[in-house]
């Protein structure tokens, strides 16, 4: 089977098969690292209460419906400004709000994989050392640079797509997520659903490029830019007001 072919003064990733097994390991490695880290360090008992915090559910309605329009909001700021700035509507997205609401609840136990290993593992522990602030920026690095193989991956959405660009607006989603996470008592659940939510509402007005540049490239569609305007904006709020206590990881 071949893995890479070559076309012109490029190679890339073509085999889909291939695509979808290292998305496969990208989604899932969190999670097993998670409780492979969990198990070796304090037994059996810390696998089962970082699994309960997966089922954390009752923690008011209001964190469901922030979890849930988060990215929704941004996206219809993001037209609004674009409207503004351009003088004309930004290109809308043609799902139904039906099939994002069933791509939601599909992707919702998928989303699982990496949220046991970020949300669920690395930020309370990061957090007990320095807060709910820091700690946010810094998983949201190290959450992006994990995603930099999709961008070479000819079959996923990001290919050739603006890394920096794109890695900015991650730290600013990282930032709400610690923010949901925090006022939720760890409810993995909740973080769970709102990294499924963004996933299927961000193309309510799509930010991708279609003429791409270059993974290092700043060049980015206005959306894009706009977009992450937007995330920084409410970023900027949750780090100024968030929780200056520092959670306890996990026994």
């Amino acid at each position: 089977m071949d893995v890479l072919v070559t076309t012109g003064d490029r190679t890339h990733f073509n085999d889909s098969a291939c695509v979808q097994f290292f998305l496969v390991v990208g989604v899932f490695c969190p999670a097993v690292v998670a409780f492979g880290m969990t198990a070796g360090r304090v037994g059996n008992g810390g696998v089962r209460a970082l699994l309960g915090k997966m089922f954390l559910a009752d923690v008011g309605v209001r964190w469901y419906i922030f979890a849930v329009t988060y990215m929704v909001a941004i996206k219809l700021t993001v037209a609004v400004l674009f409207r503004i700035v351009m003088g004309q509507w930004p290109r809308f997205g043609t799902e139904s709000i039906m099939l994002m609401l069933g791509g939601m609840l599909a992707s919702t136990p998928v989303q699982a994989g990496e949220e046991i290993g970020w949300r669920g593992f690395a930020l309370p522990r990061l957090a007990a050392r320095m807060g709910f602030a820091r700690a946010s920026l810094l998983l949201g690095i190290v959450w992006a640079g994990w995603h930099v193989p999709q961008f070479f991956l000819a079959g996923a959405d990001t290919y050739r797509q603006s890394f920096p660009i794109w890695a900015i607006e991650v730290v600013a989603i990282s930032v709400a997520l610690a923010w949901l996470y925090s006022h939720t008592n760890g409810s993995l659940l909740l973080a769970i659903v709102m990294h499924s939510a963004i996933n299927n509402t961000k193309d309510i007005v799509p930010a991708a490029d279609p003429s791409p540049s270059g993974v290092m490239s700043l060049h980015a569609s206005a959306v894009m830019y706009l977009t992450a305007i937007c995330l920084w904006g409410a970023a900027a709020y949750f780090l100024a007001r968030m929780p200056k206590r520092k959670l306890s990881p996990l026994p």
